[in-house]
This record gives C-alpha cells, structure tokens and sequence, in this order.
C-alpha cells in the first residue's frame, strides 16, 4: 500500500518542461544548426545563451532526479522493477545535473578550431568529461523508460503510460541508434548522417516520456482517500485469513 502524493508528478512536469529548454534555439539567435549539431553545443562555455541552456539542464536533472528519490523514500517495500525505475530515474537527474557543470568548451561540430583542439586533447577535463555525464544519463533514462512502463502496463493498464509507454520506448532506441551511428558517421569523416535531428528526436522522446509518466501517477479521487496498489512482483503472496489484506 503507498500514500499518494502529487508533489511527484509536478515535480515530473517541471522537470519534463525544463528538458525541452533545448527548443529555445528557434527563437534564440545560437548560430548552430539544428540538424547537424549536439543539444549540448547549445551549453557550450563560448556560446551566447550557454548559461541559460546550462541552467535548464541543472534544473532538469535535479526535479526529475527529486522525483524519483522521492518515490524510493516513500515505498515501503517496492517491487524490483519499480525500485530499479525509480532509482534510475534517480541517476539520470544526477547525471543530467552534472552534465550541466561539466559544459563543452566550444562547439566541436559547427567550429573546426574547436574539433581540432577537441582531437589533439588541448580542451579543458570537463570538455572530456562532459561525454561520459551524458552517457551515464542516457543509460539511466532507458533503464527508467523501461522499469517503469513496465510497472505501468503491469498495474495501470489504462494509464497513459501503459497504452503510450511502449511506442514512446521504441521510438527512444530507434532515436538513440540513430544518434550514435551519426556519432559514428562524423568521426569516420562523413556529414554527420542529420546526428541535430536524431539528438533532438531522442531528448524530446525523454520530455514525452516524462510528462506520461507523470500524467499516468495515480491520485485518489477524494482527499485522505488511499488507493491500495500491489508492488510490482509482490503478487506471489497471498492473504494470510478472511481478514488479511496484505499488498
């Protein structure tokens, strides 16, 4: 049985909201193109919005990553997949957070100084250690995507998530492959196979996926009302007697 609270799903909300911050190129003057350059070129230290873009992904990072602190403190006994969910979720806000004070230096992709240095290993730690933050957020996100459209489809069937989750989770590794042959494709020299389109396919997936989600959280429907829900995985135990109403 867990007690509901709203205060993840804003939190939820806020956070898919701060991740879309990235679509401000449109009306921002960035002198990147979008379809050939990273969403993180826009943060980059030498880049004109770079602290707005900076602070939107710290901010991001930290609501999405409360979020899902939030719910592992307040289970008490969660199954697995939600657990494992929650707490990736946790890591991908902490990665995001970092990835946020650990900007690029300059755009590698839209300025060939700044691709040379990059190769030549001349760019500041953080530059560096910028790819690995992000790797970890990415891998902590389709964990997340998973466990817990699972859990959705599992124990809410007609929640957004559960009916949305799996196309949403498709289209994320299809963006995700996209993304890292384009990666591929640049480093071997060729035009970078449209890596801005598929990077931006694969963050905006993220922002949908968090607002279905946080959309898909049960809320009672009368206040101080409980709704009781079984843990994932916790539908081997049975009732003990006629008055034993275990979760």
């Amino acid at each position: 049985m867990i007690k509901l609270r709203p205060t993840t799903a804003v939190l939820l909300a806020l956070g898919a909201l701060t991740y879309t911050a990235w679509a401000l190129e449109v009306v921002l003057a960035t002198d990147l193109a979008p379809a050939h350059t990273y969403v993180s070129e826009l943060a980059a230290r030498n880049q004109p919005h770079g602290t707005l873009f900076r602070t939107t992904d710290l901010l991001a990072g930290t609501l999405a990553g409360a979020a899902g602190l939030l719910e592992l403190l307040r289970l008490p006994s969660p199954g697995r997949w939600t657990r494992a969910g929650w707490a990736a979720l946790v890591l991908f806000g902490a990665a995001t957070a970092v990835d946020s004070r650990l900007p690029l230096s300059c755009a590698p992709t839209a300025d060939p100084v700044c691709a040379a240095q990059e190769r030549a290993g001349l760019l500041p730690a953080a530059h560096s250690a910028h790819s690995v933050s992000s790797t970890v957020a990415l891998c902590g996100i389709l964990v997340a995507m998973l466990a817990l459209t699972l859990t959705a489809r599992r124990y809410t069937p007609r929640a957004p998530l559960a009916r949305s989750g799996p196309a949403l989770v498709t289209l994320e590794l299809a963006a995700t492959a996209w993304t890292l042959a384009a990666i591929a494709a640049l480093e071997a020299g060729h035009d970078g196979w449209g890596l801005g389109v598929a990077q931006r396919l694969q963050v905006g997936v993220i922002a949908v996926w968090l607002t279905f989600l946080a959309v898909s959280l049960p809320r009672p429907t009368t206040p101080g009302v409980r709704l009781r829900i079984p843990d994932v995985y916790d539908s081997h135990r049975t009732p003990s007697g006629p008055g034993d109403a275990r979760p």
